[in-house]
């Protein structure tokens, strides 16, 4: 009997030694999910605009709120840090290291996700992006955000926002050739004119990247709530337009905006015709301005484009008044731009007259 007790209690410190890991195990795995202390390391002296936004980006996820950020380029205070950007030599998201210096690095957001069109060369505001980009539009604009949202936010801050913060830093010309004249207030630009001046002997520099921190965040946030609030919405509009082409003209080239109403157009448009395979495709676009005159708008060959589809008549550019409404035969017109992209008129009847026109005089051709 003391032999079959002897044994029972060694196996029943075994079950509880057994029970101990695995409390222990899980216990580490709660403790590390909880981790308030993280460290986001990024280097020190003279700011860019792209370290300033990664680490703008990672402190908006919920789990990097509190993160202490550290600016050195000191290799063993780095170790210590659970995410690196911008320093360090080496681009490994399974260790959250996202530099972009080293000499091998290539990545766009193209080459990283094949689906994504954009082939600029990624800074560490990209790479963190392109990893964390989803969590970050979420932690901004709420949860109860659908996917389909997100996922156009997400493309459209990237193409009009982050991406030239990656080209501005990695040196990547936005054509061939020389520009005629110089941008110098973009927000890279506005970044680099934060750092103290090189004759400065007392200014702060973390105060300055500070001050840097704070534009860099407001004009992001800025970028992702008007995207969300102001661009998006516009989408069912321009697709309830494409849907009632025909009732506006039978030729299905000329769309209205309900209630004459303009709104961000572009972008949706040639999404739409890609996505329904519209053809032919819209030449105009009909709306009303805050006066109520209407517009007719030539639709550009691709997003800021100063090529049109099709221009309005040749014969009728940098006309005005009753000039343009004796050569056009329209009455009320108003203009009609010297390069031909848009005109106006004092009625929906008359830009619509205008519009159709010049897919008449197209199709005589």
């Amino acid at each position: 009997m003391a032999c079959m007790a002897k044994k029972l209690c060694g196996e029943a410190r075994g079950f509880f030694v057994v029970i101990r890991y695995y409390c222990n195990s899980i216990m580490t795995e709660v403790r590390k999910k909880n981790k308030t202390n993280f460290k986001i390391g990024t280097h020190n002296g003279v700011f860019h605009c792209d370290e300033i936004l990664a680490c703008y980006m990672l402190k908006r996820i919920p789990a990097y709120r509190n993160a202490e950020l550290i600016r050195t380029r000191d290799e063993e205070v780095l170790s210590t840090c659970d995410i690196v950007v911008d320093v360090g030599g080496v681009y490994d998201p399974s260790r959250h290291r996202y530099d972009h210096h080293q000499r091998e690095f290539n990545e766009t957001m193209n080459s990283l996700n094949p689906s994504k069109p954009w082939k600029t060369k990624l800074s560490s505001a990209g790479l963190v992006y392109h990893h964390f980009g989803n969590k970050i539009i979420r932690a901004i604009l709420g949860d109860e955000q659908d996917d389909e949202l997100i996922n156009n936010v997400y493309d459209q801050v990237y193409e009009y926002f982050v991406q030239e913060i990656d080209g501005i830093d990695n040196g990547v010309p936005m054509f061939e050739g020389e520009p005629k004249y110089r941008i110098t207030t973009n927000l890279s630009s506005r970044v680099g004119n934060l750092n103290p001046p090189w004759n400065s002997k007392d200014q702060d520099e973390g105060e300055s990247f500070c001050e840097a921190y704070a534009l860099v965040g407001k004009e992001f946030e800025d970028k992702i709530k008007s995207v969300s609030s102001i661009w998006w919405p516009a989408r069912h509009l321009v697709k309830q337009a494409i849907e009632n082409r025909y009732d506006v003209h039978s030729s299905g080239e000329i769309i209205e905006f309900p209630n004459g109403q303009a709104c961000p157009w572009k972008e949706h448009l040639f999404q739409l015709e890609k996505e329904q395979n519209l053809e032919p495709n819209i030449k105009f676009v009909l709306f009303s301005d805050n006066v109520g005159n209407w517009r007719v708008q030539a639709v550009p060959v691709a997003v800021g484009s100063f090529i049109c589809r099709l221009f309005l008549l040749d014969e009728w550019q940098g006309l005005r008044d009753d000039k343009l409404s004796e050569v056009s035969g329209i009455d009320g017109c108003i203009f009609v731009h010297s390069t031909g992209f848009i005109g106006g008129n004092k009625t929906r009847q008359g830009v619509l007259r205008m519009a159709v026109k010049c897919l008449e005089k197209r199709d005589v051709k």
